[in-house]
Formats: structure tokens, sequence, C-alpha cells
């Protein structure tokens, strides 16, 4: 039990800002393990950015609301992903070689391709997210399982890549490599543990809910391969950008679910 939490703990402190115990470092050996626990980050980080919604839609407008759990996300987390998706923006708009790419995406400033993206992303997920908050405007319940399986399913769809594919960076430069060295079956069944269940406890309400694991896999799916292609692999980036546009997939998938099935 010291391990696992020692596990957990290295896994909060490398995705998000919130403080841990002082003896927890960045060890790979730690670092690897910790891919099982990463959607339930994404039960932590949804489970804020829910409280700062249901807080503010008290006394503010539900968009408004919806702003500030959107910022509240951010701030819990770093922008870690965000910052991820904004280099692949930069990356793959500007490089169209293996090696440009990574350079670029290595590169810390931001270009017009990320700052676009960046702000593409803030809109639609401000905007879906305000359309399906207002679903389920009578049923608290639901709007914070909406909350934390948008997290825990992108974050889910995101490191799975692990598993599939090949880490791209033949150097030791980036952090996030340890993630990719290795895992085991508790890797996997971790991750796909915390990462469904929350879309499972969703769907208990309306079924139909369960096939938005459809469209944000097959977004994955076809991520994965893009990044293939061009890469030959993933980076930490790539994780990033996966995980924010799974997000938004989610979203999306939700709305049209609810209004069209």
């Amino acid at each position: 039990m010291k391990k696992e939490l020692h596990i957990f703990f290295t896994c909060l402190m490398f995705y998000t800002r919130i403080p841990c115990p002082k003896n927890i470092t960045h060890h790979p050996d730690y670092l690897n393990k910790a891919t099982r626990y990463f959607p339930f980050i994404g039960w932590i980080v949804g489970t804020i950015s829910f409280l700062a919604y249901s807080i503010f839609a008290q006394f503010l407008s539900s968009e408004i609301a919806v702003i500030l759990a959107i910022i509240a996300s951010i701030l819990t987390t770093g922008a870690f992903h965000e910052d991820g998706f904004a280099d692949v923006c930069d990356g793959f708009g500007g490089g169209w070689t293996k090696e440009k790419i990574l350079m670029i995406m290595k590169d810390s400033a931001i270009g017009a391709y990320g700052a676009i993206g960046l702000v593409l992303l803030f809109l639609l997920k401000f905007k879906l997210l305000s359309e399906s908050v207002l679903l389920f405007t009578n049923n608290i319940l639901l709007i914070f399982l909406l909350f934390i399986s948008a997290h825990s399913i992108s974050r889910l769809a995101a490191i799975s890549i692990i598993f599939t594919h090949e880490y791209s960076r033949d150097d030791a430069s980036s952090k996030s490599k340890p993630i990719a060295k290795q895992y085991t079956w508790k890797e996997v069944f971790g991750s796909f543990f915390f990462g469904l269940i929350p879309l499972i406890a969703f769907s208990y309400f309306d079924l139909k809910f369960l096939l938005a694991i459809i469209p944000v896999f097959i977004t994955r799916y076809f991520l994965a391969r893009y990044f293939q292609k061009w890469i030959d692999g993933y980076t930490g980036d790539c994780l990033g950008a996966t995980q924010q546009v799974c997000e938004v997939v989610f979203y999306l998938s939700i709305l049209f679910l609810w209004k069209f099935i």
C-alpha cells in the first residue's frame, strides 16, 4: 500500500500542481508505473473543475461558471496538456520532416499555429461544455459525472497510445520519456479501470452515453496514426494534444447523442 501511494503521488505531482509529500520525486521507476493512475488524475481535475462550476453557477451565469471551471482545471494541471496541444500545433503545422517537427515541439516559445490552435480549442471547449451542462441543469450528479467522465476518458485515450506505439525521440531530453520505457498489465488494467468507471456510472442514467467512447477512440486512433506517419511514434506533447482533443470530442459526442439518438 505504501508503494502504491508513492506511485500515485508521483503521478499526481507529475501531472498536476497539487502539493505532494516532500519525498515524492520524478523517479523513473515510479513514473513508469504511475501511468496506471493517469485517468484517475482526471477524476481529481474533473472534480475540481466541477466544484468551481457549481460554486460560481450559484451567483453567476452558467457560461461564466463554465469559463471559471475551465480556468480551475488549467490551474490544477499547470496547463500541462494545453501546452502539449500548442506544441503539436506548432510542430506539425510548421515542420515537414521528423527532425524539424521534433525540434519545433521542443522549443518553449509558442508560434502562430499554437496560438490559433489554443484559441479555437478553448472556444470549442467553452461552447460545448456550456451546452452540455445545460442538458442536465436539474441534475447536479449528472453534471459532476459529465466533468469527470470527460477528463478520465480523454486521459485514457491519451495514455493508451504508449501501449500501442513507440516513443519518438531518440534522446533522453524529455522528462516524459520514462513513461514510455516499459509497462505491465497493472498499468494497462489501472488505466482502463480508472478511465472507464466514470463513463459507466454516467451511462447508468442513460445507456446511450456509453457510445461516446466510440468517437473518442476513433479520434485517438487517427491521431496516433498521424503521429506515427510523421514522427514514427509519439512524444509527451502528442499525449497532451490527444487528451485535449479527445476531451472536446467527448463533449461533442454527448451533445450529439442527446439530441439525435
